[in-house]
């Protein structure tokens, strides 16, 4: 099989296999059968392609390739009842749309793998996996948790989903608010993987992040009243304005203290400016949530032109508030990087002590490659160099542990 045909295909899967997992949900109600037939479609892409040529549309291609799979799965089990009929009728050129409260297909899937029947821990596992297109061990990276955690995980939700007789379909608006946490929760780690790759050879992947953003704007104008989703947009704002400076010309990494700010996009970090504003409005009284204080965060980075006019302080300040509200160990590590900026690394690197005695981050680059710099910074080489050659280990990105590799070797 020709190298490039089967690199065009994971190529599409990796862009548009959420969008057509989620088209096929809708069609089928079920999530298992709506992943069964688009893997079907892929294998048939993979046999047919190096004959027939890649279609100009491959995404679309293989929709319809698996739409085409689940009828004749339905037809096989002599399932002509009423769905059947309705679907066929929607896939005719005369068919009507019908209104839907939810008119985008990825963000209803969100909606819908949120629902209460599953944990919170199966809900972002699934929804990952599904929407997100991430593999298990990706998850696993990002959630600090085994492989076969997630694994299990998800296997349990969709089992549980399935034996409850859940169908995947629009919940009522009624049901958003409960199911709302959930769905910010798995739209900005889908955000965050756009952001900072755990694995692969791109330091970030644009595309998760923009499809996250655009889902958020989505969000937003389905509960406009609450003001988390317009904080999470403001988060995801500021931070999605920065990614221009954060390559150089040749793909490596660019550490925020070294990026060059001119390259920051100021229409975006304007609209941050504004949806936190409006998100502040509609939590008055209430006090800011966690993607609030996020993105106030975010905006204090935004306002600096260098990386030494950062209000360290008041970083600090808001992440003391964040823990005390939304406390876990990465908030803390970073709550250890701002108090190294504002009052030196000394004091930062006991809060980092204490973070690896409790051993909540063991088997993450992140507490080692943290806790190398500040002892970088204190004089410390042989300790510095001992931390990155840790977090080298640990790291599943290329251009993450190339950085890492330059660190240690610039200490000798």
């Amino acid at each position: 099989m020709p190298l490039d045909v089967t690199r065009t295909v994971e190529a599409v899967w990796r862009i548009e296999g959420p969008r057509i997992v989620a088209t096929l949900a809708k069609m089928t109600g079920d999530l298992g059968q709506a992943e069964d037939v688009a893997q079907e479609a892929l294998a048939e892409a993979l046999t047919s392609w190096p004959e027939s040529g890649i279609p100009a549309n491959a995404g679309a291609w293989l929709t319809a390739t698996a739409k085409r799979r689940a009828i004749d799965a339905w037809r096989r089990r002599e399932r002509r009842d009423d769905r059947y009929r309705l679907i066929a009728h929607e896939l005719s050129e005369s068919a009507e749309d019908t209104w839907e409260p939810i008119d985008d297909d990825l963000l209803r899937l969100v909606f819908t793998a949120c629902h209460p029947a599953l944990s919170r821990e199966s809900q972002v596992a699934l929804t990952l996996r599904v929407v997100g297109g991430l593999t298990t061990t990706e998850i696993a990276r990002m959630l600090l948790v085994p492989v076969a955690t997630v694994q299990a995980r998800i296997t349990r939700a969709k089992k549980t989903l399935s034996a409850a007789g859940v169908a995947f379909e629009t919940p009522e608006p009624s049901e958003w608010r409960a199911r709302l946490d959930g769905v910010l929760g798995v739209v900005y780690l889908i955000f965050t993987e756009g952001y900072a790759a755990t694995a692969g050879e791109r330091w970030m992947r644009p595309e998760l992040a923009d499809e996250s953003l655009r889902l958020g704007r989505v969000l937003c104008g389905l509960v406009p009243r609450e003001p988390e989703p317009a904080a999470l947009v403001a988060l995801m704002e500021f931070q999605r304005a920065r990614f221009a400076s954060r390559e150089d010309a040749a793909g490596r990494p660019v550490l925020l203290a070294d990026q060059d700010r001119t390259m920051w996009d100021r229409r975006q970090i304007t609209r941050g400016r504004e949806a936190l504003r409006r998100a502040d409005l509609l939590a008055s009284g209430r006090g800011r949530g966690t993607y609030a204080l996020q993105a106030a965060i975010a905006e204090c980075h935004s306002a600096a032109s260098h990386v030494d006019d950062t209000d360290w302080e008041t970083i600090v300040v808001l992440y003391e508030a964040l823990g005390r509200i939304a406390p876990s160990p990465i908030v803390e590590l970073n709550r250890a990087v701002a108090v190294s900026m504002a009052t030196g690394p000394a004091t930062a690197l006991r809060i980092v002590d204490d973070l690896a005695r409790r051993g909540e981050l063991r088997g993450s680059p992140l507490l080692p490659s943290v806790r190398g710099e500040l002892l970088a910074r204190l004089g410390r080489a042989t300790e510095a160099r001992e931390e990155f050659s840790h977090a080298i280990a640990l790291t599943a990105n290329d251009a993450q542990r190339r950085v890492l590799e330059e660190k240690a070797a610039a200490l000798g």
